[in-house]
């Protein structure tokens, strides 16, 4: 498949902020409870603005990749069987408890108590998950296109999103409550830890995958040796252009390499780095190194999705 830089934005952007609010209200159940130390209010306000941000700009990012942007509310029509638009209905949803939770946590009302403060965070955290359910499954139910048909593809969105998350949170409770460093850091390594495995356990899944159809069965001639010289036509075509990267074996290789250093261990050692110097710096840097890794596996997840018409539009005379 082609990758379209709008969505790889809509998707690293829109998943960190999801992370992030999750991580936030972890924080404060746990401080809620007695588990982790206490913060203030404005570190949480703070930190869900900087969510609400990430989604917005994701969302904005979106707009880039619609032939008619003025039509985009009716991608929300089809919700009984379509998880576009379920994503198109919770996406709002859970920015307008984000923009509520924000609210809570420096608004000044008798109806803003702790609980319901948790309560909003709880809202914030449901919707975060279940928008990352429908972010996965716009890909996962497209069994044609065996890289993505797998329970993998949503478990390794709400991983890789978590990851980021927690990471930026890092970087916030450095600047702004050091007491929750080491809840968020550790927390960052864990869910580095187990998206690496994720993303590594489809990668050797997609690696065995033997395609369904033939080079045969595209074109209905059963003879063993099909060698296709044109598809066609003399220049490409929509077909061509948007269900093929165009790029070399060596290239998406590359990528690949990429992707596995700069989004796994390459921020996994800045953090250890920032929980020893306790300073915002390198967590920072963890995070947007980080971002970039993900914007180098959130395009090879595109590109590796070899859609069954590219047997059929195979060569340019």
């Amino acid at each position: 498949m082609h990758p379209a830089f709008s969505v790889l934005f809509l998707t690293t952007l829109i998943g960190a902020g999801q992370g992030l609010a999750i991580a936030l209200f972890l924080a404060e159940f746990g401080a809620y409870v007695g588990w982790l130390p206490a913060a203030g209010t404005w570190f949480f306000a703070i930190g869900a603005a900087v969510a609400f941000v990430l989604t917005t700009l994701g969302l904005i990012a979106s707009f880039f990749h619609l032939g008619r942007p003025e039509r985009a509310w009716r991608s929300a029509a089809r919700w009984r069987t379509s998880w576009l638009s379920r994503e198109v209905i919770v996406l709002p949803a859970f920015m307008a408890a984000l923009a509520v939770y924000a609210y809570a946590q420096v608004g000044e009302s008798l109806f803003v108590t702790r609980e319901w403060r948790l309560a909003a965070g709880a809202a914030v955290s449901l919707l975060a998950l279940a928008l990352y359910v429908c972010t996965g499954m716009i890909y996962a139910c497209l069994k044609f296109l065996q890289e993505w048909a797998s329970p993998l593809t949503v478990l390794n969105f709400v991983l890789l999103g978590l990851a980021s998350g927690f990471t930026l949170a890092s970087a916030l409770a450095a600047y702004l409550a050091t007491g929750l460093l080491p809840f968020f850091a550790y927390g960052a390594l864990l869910t580095i830890a187990a998206a690496f495995v994720g993303r590594g356990a489809a990668l050797l899944r997609n690696a065995r995958l033997k395609p369904k159809s033939t080079l045969q069965s595209a074109i209905g001639v059963r003879h063993p040796r099909i060698r296709q010289v044109s598809q066609g036509f003399m220049g490409g075509s929509f077909n061509t252009r948007e269900f093929f990267h165009g790029r070399s074996v060596m290239f998406l290789r590359s990528i690949k390499w990429i992707f596995l250093v700069l989004a796994f261990p390459l921020p996994a050692l800045l953090v250890v780095g920032g929980i020893a110097e306790g300073g915002p710096s390198l967590l920072l840097l963890a995070f947007v190194v980080q971002y970039l890794g993900l914007l180098a596996e959130r395009w090879f997840f595109f590109a590796q999705a070899n859609h069954p018409q590219n047997l059929y539009y195979q060569a340019v005379a």
